[in-house]
């Protein structure tokens, strides 16, 4: 594949690009490059962490980008996910495991790591002294943002010590590329910003689109598209505001007739964005189907032919739900099936379903 392709494919699931001319010089050279993304064990995995996420890990393998992937327990631990509970926490991260192998992650190019390894090694926490050493406080509490934090919350010392050891995390495995959502992007600008005084090459950072919750926004949200693109995204907390990739499909179906999609308008429509995210992302070609009398059958090769039938009124939202209900079913199908047949992967759902009903 030729450079140029390759970053017309990154670009394709990326909705910022930080180290641009970096990515396409390393490209050029043909460098082997590792791309990282570490996650949070807390629960029930809704469909961007799991179905979308490997939709963006494999394409990013097929322009030949290795992955690995950190199960952060002791940054969950430290974050009071699943109560402080570590046991529960590392069943929950075994869980995630099965969940990206049943949506079809290409798992002979990625690596799971896990942060409890990691700190068993004495260089890694020099290297996280090293990061604290070099920032300020101020700063750190500024990256509380990746925790899903408040700057003015009532932050513990563990949770002051996470951007330390979530920028460490970066550094250590050797990772190239910081491949995460946008709402990890004050940690990757401060891995950045502070890789050549601590003697490391800055990791390049990839960040994918955020999709928003099925809620309505709200009125009075942030006017910067980042900080919208955060504030506005699904929440484990509310239910209604995501799909999970353990949604029955009545659930599903339920959850998207009642999801917010003003006609004709594209912005902040989260079923648009399902759409575009998702579906186009997993379909060659997407088909429209309804009755003759409301316009017959349409097939679409691009999401932004898609998108200009909805915006001139060719669809209608109540098109565009009953066919998302269709194409989620038939993507989580699979997941289903495996859950179904694979005996451990069945009682570990079970487990962090439990934990989460406790919670």
């Amino acid at each position: 594949m030729k450079v140029e392709d390759k970053i017309k494919e990154i670009k394709a699931i990326s909705e910022e690009i930080i180290g641009f001319d970096e990515l396409t010089a390393d490209l050029a050279k043909n460098e082997k490059l590792i791309a990282y993304d570490g996650f949070e064990p807390s629960g029930k995995i809704h469909i961007a962490q799991g179905l979308m996420r490997v939709l963006i890990i494999n394409k990013l393998i097929e322009v030949g980008i290795d992955f690995k992937i950190l199960i952060a327990d002791w940054l969950a631990y430290a974050n009071n996910k699943l109560g402080g509970d570590l046991e529960k926490i590392k069943i929950t991260g075994e869980y995630y495991k099965h969940v990206w192998k049943a949506c079809g992650l290409n798992d002979s190019k990625v690596e799971f790591l896990w942060t409890s390894n990691l700190v068993k090694d004495d260089d890694y926490w020099f290297l996280v002294m090293k990061i604290a050493k070099n920032t300020t406080l101020k700063r750190i509490i500024r990256c509380s943002q990746v925790m899903g934090r408040s700057e003015t919350g009532n932050l513990s010392a563990a949770q002051i010590l996470y951007p330390a050891m979530q920028a460490a995390d970066i550094f250590y495995i050797k990772a190239n590329i910081a491949q995460m959502g946008l709402d990890q992007r004050k940690v990757n600008m401060l891995t950045r910003q502070i890789a050549d005084e601590i003697g490391y090459k800055k990791p390049i950072a990839i960040h994918h689109h955020m999709i928003m919750s099925l809620l309505p926004p709200e009125k009075d949200g942030p006017k910067d598209k980042i900080e919208r693109s955060i504030k506005m995204k699904m929440s484990k907390s509310k239910p209604d505001s995501a799909i999970f990739m353990s949604d029955s499909p009545e659930e599903i179906k339920t959850k998207i007739l009642k999801a917010y999609c003003p006609t004709k308008i594209v912005v902040d429509n989260p079923i648009m964005e399902y759409f575009k995210y998702i579906v186009f992302c997993g379909f060659e070609k997407v088909e429209i189907k309804r009755e003759n009398k409301f316009g017959g059958d349409v097939t679409y090769l691009n999401y932004e032919s898609f998108q200009t039938d909805y915006e001139n009124g060719s669809l209608f939202p109540l098109d565009v739900k009953i066919n998302l209900v269709r194409y989620l079913n038939q993507m989580l199908q699979p997941v289903r099936d495996y859950f179904i047949n694979n005996q451990e992967a069945r009682s570990l759902q079970e487990q962090v379903e439990s934990f989460t009903r406790k919670a």
